[in-house]
C-alpha cells in the first residue's frame, strides 16, 4: 500500500523545482547580463529539462523534506548548503556521461549553486520569520501579554523562539546582569539592562509579568530576581530546573510559577545509575510506608530502575489506594503489588517476605507529628517507631534480605522529643542486629523535606488562602530542608554504598529560618506582609530551636558521594536493646514514667527542655 505523501511536502518540493529552474535561468541571464544569444538560450533550456530533476533527486536523498520549514534551523540550511554543491558537482558529470555536446558557460555552472542556495535557504528563512512574527511589530497576536525575560544565556534564547511561535506571550526585553550582553540583541530581542533596573524597565514597558530565564543559577540569584520582581510589582515565572532540560522531559516553554524550591534550591545529585541497577533491576524491593511522603517518592525512584517487583507495604488504606491511582495512571505501576499491613503484625511481616522473598527493604513507615506524640500518644510513638522497626528488621533477617534501609531524622540527634528518641531507638535497634553476615542494616539520616506530610510548607499555605495570619512558633527557629525526591535518591544511594552498620548522614546544606520560609512563601503568592501577617505562637511541646544532624559524641567521615557522610556512632549496649524491647513490649506506662524510661536508655534524651 502505497504511504499517503503530505501535502506541505508536495508543496516543498514543487518550490524547490520552480527554486532549481529559476536558479538555472538566472544564472544565465546573468551570464549574459540578460540577453542571451541565440544559441545559448537554446541550450539553457535543453539543459533545464535534465538539471532540475537531477537536483530535485538530490535534495530528495538529502531528506530536504523531511524537516517543517516553521523550524527551519542552521541543521537545515547546512544540508542545502551540502546538498546543492553535491548537485553543482553532478551536473557536468551527467553531460558528461550523456557524451552531450552542449557547452554550458563555466560562470553559470558557479552561479547557479549560489542562487539557488540563496532562494532555497532565503525563502525557509522567511517563512519561518513569518510565522514567528518577526517581520514586523504588528505581528504580535493583539491578546498575548508583553513580559520581560530575566537571563540571558541560552535557556532565554530557546523560550524566546519558543513565545514567538505562542500566542500567549510576547517578549519585548532582556535584563541580564552580564554587561557585555548590554545593548546586544538576542534571538533579535534586545539586552536593556541590568536586573536591577527591572522596575523601571517594567513601569515603561508597562509589563506586568516577568519570566526568570536562569535554570542553573543558584538559589540566591533566583531569589534575588524574585525579590526584583516584587518590587516591580510583577508576577514571575520560571523555566523548568536544568536536570528536567537535559534529560528531554521538558521544553523550556513550560513556565510555571516561582515555587519554594527554587529559592531552597540545592546542587543536582549525580547517582551511580549503574550501581543501582544493579541494586534494584529485576530484583523484589519493599517499601514500608509506601503511601508517605518518603515512601511514595522511593517507589516512584525505585520504578526507574525497573525491579522485577515493587512491594508497596502500608498501614492506611487511602494512602496506599492513593499511589496506586498515580501509579497506575503513569503506566509505572505494572510490577507493584499493594499491601495493606501494620509494620507491628509480625505474622502479616513473614507473609509477605515469605512469599515474595525481598532482596532489599527500604523502612520509611513512622510516626513523625512531633507535637502529636509528645501527649496522649507517646506509647504509640514506641511502639510504631520502635517495636515496629524491631519487626520488620528481624522479618527480614529471618527472610535473609541482603540489605535493610531505615529512614531516620536529624531529630534523632540529642533528641528533646519522644518522636525523636524513638527514631534514636530504631536506630539502635538496627545497628544492634548488625552481624558479619547475612542482611545489612543501614540507617539514613535527613532533616525536613519540603511539602512532606505534616511539613510546615502545605500549613503555611493554607493559612495564606484563608487571609493569614501565617503562625510561626519562634522568630529564630530554624530546620534543614530538601526537596522529597532530592532525599528519595541520596536514600537510595545511600542503599547502595552501605555495608552494614553505618548512620549515613545526608547534606542539609544551610539550615532555613522558618520566619524567612513564611516571608517567601507570602510573597511567592503575589501577596505582602501587610496583606498578610505573622504571628509567634512560642515553641511547642519537644521542639528544639534548630536540628542537628551529628550529636555531640559522633564524628563523621566522608564517602566516595559528596552529598553523604557516615556517623561515627557510639557502640549499643545489645544487652540494654533487649531490655527496652521488653518493656516495650509490656504494658503501657504512665507518660511520666515513658519518659523517664526513654531517657534512661536514650541518655542523649532531654525530655521537655524546649529550647537549645
Amino acid at each position: 500500500m502505497l504511504k499517503k505523501v503530505n501535502p506541505r511536502t508536495t508543496l516543498a518540493v514543487l518550490h524547490d523545482l520552480v527554486a532549481a529552474a529559476v536558479a538555472w535561468l538566472l544564472a544565465y541571464l546573468l551570464r549574459f547580463n540578460l540577453e542571451v544569444p541565440d544559441h545559448f538560450l537554446a541550450e539553457m533550456w535543453l539543459t533545464l529539462v535534465w538539471v532540475v530533476p537531477l537536483q530535485t533527486l538530490v535534495f530528495w536523498r538529502f531528506g530536504l523534506y523531511r524537516g517543517i520549514w516553521r523550524y527551519a534551523s542552521l541543521n537545515d540550511l547546512r544540508n542545502i548548503l551540502l546538498s546543492v554543491l553535491l548537485s553543482a558537482a553532478a551536473i557536468p558529470l551527467l553531460f558528461w556521461m550523456l557524451r552531450s555536446s552542449v557547452i554550458i558557460p563555466r560562470s553559470v555552472l558557479l552561479l547557479d549553486p549560489i542562487l539557488l542556495i540563496l532562494i532555497m535557504g532565503g525563502d525557509r528563512v522567511l517563512y519561518r520569520m513569518w510565522k514567528e512574527r518577526v517581520l514586523s511589530a504588528a505581528g504580535f497576536n493583539l491578546s498575548s501579554e508583553p513580559v520581560l525575560i530575566i537571563g540571558a544565556g541560552d535557556a532565554a534564547a530557546s523560550l524566546i523562539r519558543e513565545l514567538h511561535r505562542g500566542t500567549s506571550w510576547h517578549p519585548v526585553g532582556i535584563l541580564d546582569d552580564n554587561p557585555d550582553k548590554v545593548g546586544r540583541t538576542l534571538n533579535g530581542l534586545k539586552v536593556l539592562g541590568a536586573l536591577e533596573a527591572l522596575p523601571q524597565w517594567a513601569e515603561r514597558l508597562e509589563v506586568g509579568h516577568a519570566i526568570i530565564a536562569m535554570p542553573s543559577a543558584t538559589h540566591q540569584q533566583r531569589k534575588r530576581a524574585l525579590d526584583l520582581c516584587n518590587i516591580a510589582n510583577l508576577k514571575a515565572l520560571t523555566v523548568p530546573n536544568y536536570a528536567d532540560l537535559l534529560s528531554g522531559r521538558i521544553s523550556v516553554s513550560q513556565l510555571r510559577a516561582v515555587e519554594l524550591d527554587d529559592l531552597l534550591g540545592r546542587d543536582p545529585i549525580f547517582l551511580d545509575d549503574a550501581g543501582l541497577h544493579q541494586l534494584l533491576t529485576g530484583q523484589v524491593v519493599m517499601v514500608t510506608g509506601a503511601g508517605g511522603s518518603i515512601g511514595a517518592e522511593l517507589c516512584r525512584q525505585i520504578l526507574r530502575f525497573c525491579p522485577s517487583t515493587l512491594l508497596l507495604y502500608e498501614q492506611g488504606e487511602f494512602a496506599l489506594y492513593t499511589i496506586e491511582q498515580e501509579l497506575r495512571a503513569s503506566q509505572q505501576g505494572a510490577c507493584c503489588e499493594y499491601l495493606i499491613g501494620d509494620v507491628r503484625d509480625s505474622a502479616r511481616l513473614d507473609q509477605v517476605m515469605g512469599q515474595w522473598k525481598p532482596t532489599v527493604v527500604f523502612h520509611a513507615a513512622a510516626y513523625k507529628h512531633v507535637p502529636l506524640l509528645e501527649k496522649h500518644n507517646l506509647w504509640q510513638a514506641v511502639q510504631n517507631n520502635v517495636l515496629g522497626t524491631w519487626n520488620v528488621a528481624e522479618a527480614a533477617k529471618r527472610h535473609q534480605v541482603g540489605k535493610f534501609v531505615l529512614i531516620s531524622t536529624d531529630k534523632a540527634v540529642n533528641p528533646t522529643n519522644v518522636m525523636g528518641t524513638t527514631k534514636r531507638m530504631a536506630e539502635m535497634v538496627c545497628q544492634s542486629l548488625q552481624q558479619s553476615e547475612g542482611t545489612r542494616f543501614i540507617v539514613v539520616r535527613f532533616g525536613n523535606v519540603l511539602g512532606s506530610n505534616g511539613s510546615v510548607i502545605p500549613k503555611f499555605r493554607e493559612q495564606i488562602a484563608r487571609g493569614g495570619p501565617i503562625t510561626v512558633t519562634h522568630p529564630d527557629i530554624t530546620r534543614y530542608f530538601m526537596s522529597i525526591p532530592e532525599a528519595a535518591q541520596l536514600v537510595l544511594q545511600a542503599g547502595l554504598m552501605g555495608n552494614g552498620g553505618e548512620i549515613f548522614v545526608l547534606d542539609m546544606g544551610e539550615p532555613v529560618k522558618i520566619i524567612e520560609l513564611a516571608k517567601d512563601l507570602i510573597r511567592l503568592s503575589g501577596l505582602n506582609e501587610d496583606e498578610i501577617k505573622i504571628e509567634y505562637t512560642g515553641l511547642r511541646p519537644g521542639e528544639k530551636l534548630y536540628e542537628e544532624l551529628l550529636a555531640d559524641a559522633e564524628h563523621t567521615l566522608p564517602t566516595p558521594h559528596a552529598k553523604l557522610r557516615i556517623a561515627q556512632a557510639r557502640v549499643e549496649n545489645t544487652a540494654q536493646i533487649q531490655e527496652f524491647l521488653a518493656w516495650a513490649s509490656g504494658p503501657a506506662p504512665d507518660e511520666v514514667s515513658a519518659k523517664q524510661m526513654l531517657a534512661h536508655f536514650v541518655s542523649e534524651y532531654l525530655p521537655d527542655t524546649g529550647e537549645r
